[in-house]
């Protein structure tokens, strides 16, 4: 793997870059469209390169290994074969899922286990076969098991927390070193940054992550529910320490504004279920703020759903067409909403990266996060 930065905004941390892999040029700053189970819910894999114009999607190392399962994977050749899609996949670690099943885990040094939400077996993941796992998935680009702290955390929990991470770290590396990729193409390792929002735990687990000398960094644990602006606050401490000529992806992050302010920091990458999730939901994110597509006020709007946009769902149906089929429970409902929020997503993510080439982003920032929030 690749990566050169581009361009520098002169007013903030946001920069351009290419990041470059066996399956494909990823263009940053980049949002990835969630994957969980082989699949971005809602919409075909062409729609994805096409209409979406997505550089990179992700897979879910949980998920992918509970079903369809390793051995099903591994017969079709790896994911790319299996779901064919033949662009860059990032799968996590499974640290997340782990961490959202608390009721039935229980975190050890050699790793964790854990019953499966399907049927109730009981599995083990260890920072090494979470390396084989997501070897045999075959992502371009795979995560390093860790914890994720929720929030509020106990300082105490959160600096235990992190030490055991950073020694998984290491077997991670170990394991992920002695090992060959399966399927003839490249995989690289991102370690991931934790330390809930304590200034000093975030500091020293960025030390101790950037010492690895990785391909490229992650940061964890800032979308379980912290206020913005203390994700923001650990961000700017984190993206001061990581090298810079390394890409930097934060996990699970997030809303418009969110991702324009984050890139002001210097963040590269970002993933997030929230334009697939709030999409089945009626929710639609727009350059001019956020639509309930459930409310009256549209019931006899017949205009496009975005008349400028170059996606031929949002020209082709009206907001009262959009509204009918969401009140109807009706699927196609759920496809145009989709297409729609990450089409959008990703409009966004390339509209910041040619301000900050043009040297406008920060301007442009601050304009379209007083607009994003809106209640249209």
């Amino acid at each position: 793997m690749k990566f050169t930065l581009t361009a520098q905004d002169p007013l903030s941390k946001a920069r351009a870059g290419e990041l470059v892999t066996d399956h494909g040029v990823i263009q940053t700053p980049i949002f990835m469209p969630v994957g969980t189970a082989g699949t971005v819910k809602a919409v075909h894999q062409r729609e994805l390169k096409d209409d979406i114009k997505a550089d990179i999607i992700l897979g879910n190392t949980y998920h992918l290994y509970l079903r369809p399962g390793l051995d099903t994977i591994e017969q079709a050749g790896g994911l790319h074969k299996f779901n064919g899609w033949d662009g860059p996949i990032l799968t996590d670690s499974g640290g997340y899922q782990v961490y959202s099943l608390s009721e039935v885990r229980k975190i050890k040094e050699e790793g964790v286990t854990f019953r499966s939400h399907v049927d109730g077996s009981k599995h083990l993941f260890t920072p090494e076969n979470v390396m084989d796992i997501q070897r045999t998935i075959g992502a371009d680009i795979i995560m390093a098991f860790d914890e994720c702290t929720p929030y509020p955390c106990e300082y105490n929990y959160a600096r235990r927390s992190i030490e055991m991470t950073h020694r998984w770290l290491k077997r991670c590396c170990q394991r992920f070193d002695t090992t060959e990729p399966k399927y003839g193409y490249n995989q690289t390792l991102f370690p991931i940054v934790q330390g809930s929002v304590y200034k000093d735990l975030r500091m020293r687990s960025a030390e101790v992550i950037a010492s690895f000398e990785r391909e490229g960094n992650a940061i964890g644990g800032l979308s379980v529910g912290e206020p913005a602006e203390e994700m923001y606050a650990m961000t700017e401490i984190v993206c001061n320490i990581l090298p810079e000529q390394k890409p930097r992806y934060l996990m699970g992050v997030g809303t418009p504004i969110n991702i324009l302010e984050n890139i002001a920091l210097g963040i590269d990458m970002f993933d997030c279920v929230m334009p697939t999730r709030n999409a089945r939901n009626g929710m639609l994110f727009t350059k001019n703020g956020i639509m309930n597509m459930r409310n009256e006020k549209w019931k006899n709007d017949f205009s496009p759903i975005e008349a400028d946009s170059d996606l031929f769902a949002d020209t082709c149906y009206s907001k009262a067409y959009l509204r009918h089929l969401i009140h109807s429970g009706e699927m196609l409902g759920a496809q145009i909403a989709t297409l729609h929020n990450l089409h959008f997503y990703l409009w966004l993510v390339k509209e910041a990266r040619e301000k900050i080439i043009t040297g406008e982003f920060y301007d442009w920032k601050n304009k379209m996060v007083t607009r994003l929030g809106t209640r249209l």
